[in-house]
């Protein structure tokens, strides 16, 4: 069983910024494009950046471009997530997941692992 294992949630203001984390197994991490999704309240989960095992190719969701920042480092295993400029509107629950593939995709159907989730609040 594969486990990714995400941090950084909290509790921040807007115009705030966070960092979440989300940590996999080495064997797979350097192999797999790594995305970031997110959850709000009522809503489908939505993509919203990945990362190719090298870096190479990234992709941004329209939502969060400009503000949030993807990045890897491959020997600690971590993929980041950097917000900043946080509006209440990306208040929801933050998933790490990983594709076997070698283009990001933007479907949740492309990756077959995910992590449990962290909470991102933001307040008005």
């Amino acid at each position: 069983q594969v486990q990714l294992a995400e941090s950084g949630g909290g509790l921040v203001q807007a115009g705030g910024s966070l960092r979440l984390s989300c940590a996999a197994p080495e064997g797979m991490f350097r192999s797999y494009v790594m995305g970031w999704f997110r959850q709000a309240p009522g809503k489908e989960r939505e993509f919203l950046s990945g990362t190719s095992w090298d870096g190479g190719s990234i992709r941004y969701a329209d939502s969060v471009k400009g503000r949030f920042t993807i990045s890897r480092d491959n020997a600690k295993n971590t993929v980041y997530l950097q917000m900043n400029s946080l509006k209440p509107e990306d208040t929801g629950v933050y998933y790490c997941a990983a594709a076997w593939t070698n283009l990001v995709r933007t479907t949740q159907s492309a990756y077959a692992y995910w992590g449990q989730g962290t909470q991102v609040t933001v307040s008005s």
